[in-house]
């Protein structure tokens, strides 16, 4: 049986044309129980919008960003470092594309924090706040009382422009040994500030069929009859004096009309229709699930979406089918063969394709993860889950690049230098985004919360 706070998302949303009409706007207008109420003062940043790209199952830092060349061959690995565009910061040497971008990059390898379990770790990361057992290794459903995620928080503070989600989640949502994942949801902002999880087109042809577990799931690409719809507007345009609800108090046909432009307008369809990106932008990002969906998150945030975040894999993840982050054995050739090449390119296309269309300015890039991998190999070839140590990267949006904040220690087990957590990281973020510090979001019994406890780090050029 489904925790009944899932078979309420799964009884708001559902894809199906007939539906839609009438949940998405119930889904909508309830963003009005979650005020917002940004503090005074100004800030530097410039951001407009923000793609995270999240390695899901904790990438290891010890093979990406933060190679250990000197230390003992049970904790080197098999992997060399190499040079990249800017002199002194190597990073793996299969993430040549990344390589020539480093000069957009600012790679923190000082993060760390007190959870290996999949879920609590990517809750706190995509939280910035802790979760209330973060020892514990068991996985937390969502629930109204856990933080809400980064996306929901930027989505509560920002606006975006009529007809266009607040917040997107391409292509899947996680899953973790049959569990929905807490994290990445609206949390005690409830379900209105839930990032509207989105199927990348085409995704099933790469293996993005992944189980949903009653998150709802938006499928533009198939079942979805715009024509219809677009009647079914009509009918309810006539219909709805009767449908109100008195008793909510609230302008039914705002949300309404949000539901439908969501689906309807111009600009949201033609975000995704991927097939008018020119061939050599195919290429560039990489024809299957990671790339096609991180093609569409910088077509979502030119199109006015301020936050969208992309599960980046080789295909489908959940439930352990497919390639995926969570090495504890083969690790090498996994990385190597899959992983790497299917983040390395999609993620360097990103940052240069942004770069060549002066959006990388105003667009915040974010790679974020559940937590690195342990410093000695294990039996198996592979390497266990590890949050005392790992790295994360940030590009973009006044993020002066070409700099590695922090160091870890020679086996890349303990921060060495500049020790920093993801509250830092979100800290960070939201001064990125010119969200205010101090800012104050309202739970559903009106209590106030400031949006972070952390410092900003000094990145910023």
């Amino acid at each position: 049986m489904l925790h009944p706070d899932l078979q309420s998302r799964r009884n708001v949303l559902r894809t199906s044309a007939g539906a839609v009409g009438l949940s998405v706007p119930t889904l909508l207008s309830l963003r009005d129980d979650a005020v917002a109420e940004p503090a005074s003062g100004n800030s530097a940043g410039r951001a407009k919008a923000c793609i995270v790209l999240y390695c899901w199952g904790g990438i290891s830092h010890h093979e990406s960003w933060d190679l250990k060349p000197d230390a003992p061959k049970e904790v080197r690995g098999e992997f060399d470092p190499i040079s990249t565009t800017v002199p002194g910061i190597q990073i793996s040497e299969h993430l040549p594309l990344l390589a020539r971008q480093t000069q957009h990059l600012a790679i923190i390898r000082s993060i760390h924090h007190l959870s290996s379990a999949h879920g609590i770790g990517m809750y706190w990361n995509m939280t910035g706040h802790p979760h209330d057992a973060p020892q514990v290794a068991n996985n937390r459903v969502p629930t109204r009382q856990q933080w809400p995620s980064l996306a929901s928080m930027v989505s509560a503070l920002r606006e975006s422009p009529r007809g266009v989600p607040p917040a997107i989640r391409l292509p899947y949502p996680l899953v973790d040994n049959g569990t929905l994942q807490a994290g990445e949801y609206g949390g005690w902002l409830g379900p209105a500030y839930n990032p509207v999880v989105v199927k990348t087109p085409r995704g099933k042809a790469f293996g993005g069929v992944s189980r949903d577990l009653g998150s709802p799931v938006l499928d533009l690409a198939e079942g979805l009859n715009r024509h219809r719809l677009d009647r079914r507007r009509s009918l309810l345009t006539g219909l709805e004096p009767t449908l109100r609800d008195p008793a909510r108090g609230k302008s039914f046909d705002h949300f309404r009309d949000l539901a439908f432009d969501m689906l309807l307008s111009q600009r949201v369809r033609e975000a995704f229709e991927l097939e008018r990106e020119p061939d050599r932008m195919q290429k560039a990002y990489g024809d299957h699930i990671c790339g096609q969906s991180v093609m569409l998150a910088r077509r979502l945030v030119e199109a006015g979406v301020p936050i969208v975040t992309v599960c980046c894999a080789a295909g489908d993840l959940n439930g352990a089918a497919g390639d995926h982050w969570d090495t504890h054995g083969d690790n090498f050739n996994r990385l190597k063969n899959t992983m790497l090449p299917s983040f390395d390119r999609p993620a360097s296309a990103l940052l240069a394709d942004l770069h060549e269309r002066g959006l990388l300015d105003d667009t915040l890039v974010v790679f974020l993860t559940d937590f690195g991998r342990t410093p000695k190999i294990n039996g198996g070839a592979g390497r266990d889950h590890y949050p005392h140590a790992f790295s994360v990267c940030l590009a973009g949006a006044g993020i002066r690049g070409g700099q590695v904040y922090g160091s870890s220690d020679a086996h890349g087990a303990f921060p060495h230098t500049h020790p920093c957590g993801p509250n830092d990281l979100h800290a960070t973020i939201f001064q990125a985004l010119g969200i205010p510090l101090d800012s104050q979001l309202s739970d559903q019994t009106g209590r106030q919360h400031r949006i972070t406890n952390g410092e900003p780090l000094p990145l910023f050029g």
